[in-house]
């Protein structure tokens, strides 16, 4: 009888081994699927099919109160869009809040994250006193800052007091100036504990054996943060950059709020309140399905700009 090979016997077991092997990895892969499957559907009936629906509904000619179905008029509504001047001043509205906002967003949070790590004692405090605003709904924030936007409100006493002009009237909610910043107060004051919160985890994340290096070579505050803390934070900062852009294009709350309460509503007419009253005002879905994709493309291009400035997204601590 002739007797079994070493070596065969090894590759038989090694080959078993390599199938049981395969066979656990199938059924983690199955079971991820199973897991991940209610979140793919959930994305797909809520998210992805709105979307496709919207591209769909704006190369057609559709009334929302008609009961015809919708004809295809093709790109007769980005046609339109183009050569009206209401979306030309929702697109110039959007840019001035987005712009200005964005900046005062991106600079102060990052101070006050700069303010926050550096504190021994009270961060926890603090983190906690600027982030309360992000807790409440933009309609409570922008109703709370109508109120002080009133005539008689503390904004006026306010800068009365600082000025020295008792009594005058600064207009919060009837210029188009003032309007517009009004508009920059509420979102920056809701949203700046937000990301100030995310820019100290950033900060946290930075070994502390990197601060004792710097100190050791005699580097000031002013030096530390611009040449080592700043450098390190690129990927929150590119984060934070991100968020804060996609969130001031949706803005709506509190420019709906404070135009359906009497203010003008061209000056802080911005593309998503536009989409609003195309919809909901003139019925006209289709046209509205339009901007709604424009405003998505405008977001996915200045996204992908801001990913394209920020080549080295990936930090080493060593």
């Amino acid at each position: 009888m002739k007797k079994p090979i070493t070596g065969d016997i090894n590759l038989l077991s090694f080959n078993q081994k390599e199938r049981k092997k395969r066979s656990i990895e199938e059924k983690k892969a199955l079971w991820g699927w199973v897991f991940v499957l209610p979140a793919l559907l959930f994305f797909m009936v809520f998210s992805f099919y709105p979307m496709m629906n919207a591209f769909y509904l704006s190369l057609t000619r559709y009334n929302l109160i008609s009961l015809e179905p919708p004809k295809f008029i093709w790109f007769k509504n980005y046609v339109y869009l183009f050569q009206s001047p209401e979306f030309w001043n929702s697109l110039k509205s959007t840019a001035i809040f987005t712009l200005g906002t964005f900046l005062l967003l991106l600079v102060f949070s990052l101070a006050l994250g700069a303010f926050i790590i550096s504190r021994k004692k009270g961060r926890t405090l603090l983190q906690m006193i600027f982030y309360s605003p992000a807790l409440l709904s933009s309609v409570v924030a922008a109703l709370i800052w109508f109120l002080i936007f009133d005539p008689r409100g503390l904004a006026n006493q306010f800068v009365n007091f600082v000025m020295g002009t008792p009594g005058v009237d600064h207009k919060w909610l009837a210029t188009a100036g003032m309007l517009r910043l009004s508009t920059i107060i509420v979102y920056f004051w809701k949203y700046i504990g937000y990301f100030t919160i995310i820019f100290v985890a950033g900060m946290g994340n930075i070994p502390q054996s990197i601060h004792e290096a710097a100190a050791i070579d005699g580097t000031n505050k002013w030096q530390h943060f611009w040449l080592i803390v700043f450098p390190l934070i690129k990927p929150t900062t590119l984060l934070v950059s991100v968020m804060a852009m996609l969130q001031c294009l949706k803005t709506f709350s509190t420019q709906y709020l404070f135009t359906t309460s009497g203010a003008p509503t061209k000056p802080i007419n911005v593309i998503t309140l536009n989409i609003y009253n195309t919809a909901i005002r003139d019925f006209r879905i289709d046209r509205a399905s339009a901007m709604s994709v424009l405003l998505f493309l405008i977001m996915l291009v200045l996204s992908w700009l801001q990913f394209k400035a920020a080549k080295e997204r990936d930090i080493s601590y060593m």
